[in-house]
């Protein structure tokens, strides 16, 4: 079983996608030392984006792009460069999906075309992603829907009519579809006043759907803050080094926010727990020495009628609690008592 079978079947455990995506910059050696660097940081799966320079790309807009960017430690060359650069070929994809298997890591990719669902098939992928741009994409959803894997949908640009079309398409060609969306906002980096955290949950009550985020914030907080809120999912950029030349470097986590990520998926879904108010026995153990009880202020004689001003409150809690103090003013000693000594009901009458 995958690794996002198992933790999907959970019901409660967050799937981490270290998302290398052209983080490699071409070099399956770079891309090896990123699967490494993801295990090691406890993602559970690493993917990468399928594409050729005919799938992704119209001729006019590679014209329109002889240069791509103005920065070239970011972007160099033209935009077909960099997209023939970066693109993985199929042998690539099998070499690093077998590698993944060794380390056991999920493999995945985002498909951008038919051919590239085909390669996917044929490296058994646990499911598939479909990119934020690829919602409207009504064919190619309808074809990955055919191959009876679990989607991953982001919603990043897409109004709440257009996830619904998209999920309308899918289920016409499998009602039985397993579909989990994630909330996104497609930008690089987004502000985060455009974040809406919040659309968690409010996508999750929508569509009656488990819901997971696709992170393109700086830093860990807005993963942290989306595991909190209930995603079943994160997804979030990985680089070794944020100043690399190419495309999402600057966005993507660093090894060490990528196990900072990790580590909250591991430990906040237990931590969250249920709207139920429970407590623990560990802690109702604790009342007895974390409360106070009612102890005398000062040495009094039998027959002493106890006012207020006799009373106070001192651990430990194994006696007669504040809130039960009406019924001990007003009564009167059965007993000669010292200072600091407990109440006790058969002492009063």
């Amino acid at each position: 079983m995958s690794n996002f079978n198992e933790i999907m079947n959970s019901l409660k455990d967050v799937y981490v996608i270290a998302e290398i995506g052209a983080n490699h910059n071409g070099s399956v050696e770079l891309a090896k030392e990123l699967i490494l660097k993801a295990k090691k940081a406890g993602a559970h799966a690493v993917k990468f984006q399928s594409w050729t320079n005919k799938s992704l790309v119209s001729e006019p807009e590679y014209r329109a792009n002889q240069q791509y960017h103005d920065d070239p430690k970011k972007h160099f060359g033209s935009l077909r460069e960099m997209v023939e650069k970066y693109m993985l070929t199929p042998d690539q994809h099998f070499e690093l999906r077998d590698f993944c298997i060794q380390n056991k890591l999920d493999f995945c990719s985002t498909p951008f075309s038919q051919e590239e669902v085909d390669l996917l098939e044929s490296l058994d992928v646990p499911f598939y992603k479909i990119a934020s741009m690829d919602i409207t994409n009504h064919r190619l959803l309808r074809y990955v829907a055919t191959k009876g894997r679990p989607l991953v949908l982001s919603t990043g640009m897409a109004t709440l009519g257009e996830i619904e079309e998209a999920l309308d398409v899918i289920y016409n060609i499998s009602v039985d579809s397993e579909i989990y969306l994630l909330h996104c906002t497609s930008l690089y980096p987004p502000d985060l006043n455009v974040v809406n955290l919040r659309n968690i949950p409010m996508l999750r009550q929508a569509f009656d759907l488990p819901v997971g985020y696709s992170d393109h914030t700086i830093g860990t907080a807005v993963s942290i803050a989306a595991i909190a809120l209930g995603s079943r999912i994160i997804e979030k950029h990985f680089t070794l080094d944020k100043d690399m030349e190419g495309w999402d470097h600057a966005v993507s986590a660093s090894p060490h926010e990528m196990n900072i990520i990790c580590a909250a998926a591991k430990d906040l879904p237990c931590a969250l727990g249920g709207y139920k108010r429970v407590l623990s026995q560990s802690e109702v153990d604790k009342r007895e020495k974390f409360r106070r009880s009612a102890v005398y202020s000062t040495d009094l004689l039998k027959g002493h009628v106890i006012t207020l001003e006799d009373i106070l409150y001192k651990r430990p809690g194994s006696g007669i609690p504040q809130n039960y103090e009406k019924f001990i003013v007003g009564k009167t000693l059965l007993v000669d008592v010292k200072r600091d000594e407990l109440v006790a009901f058969q002492d009063i009458g």
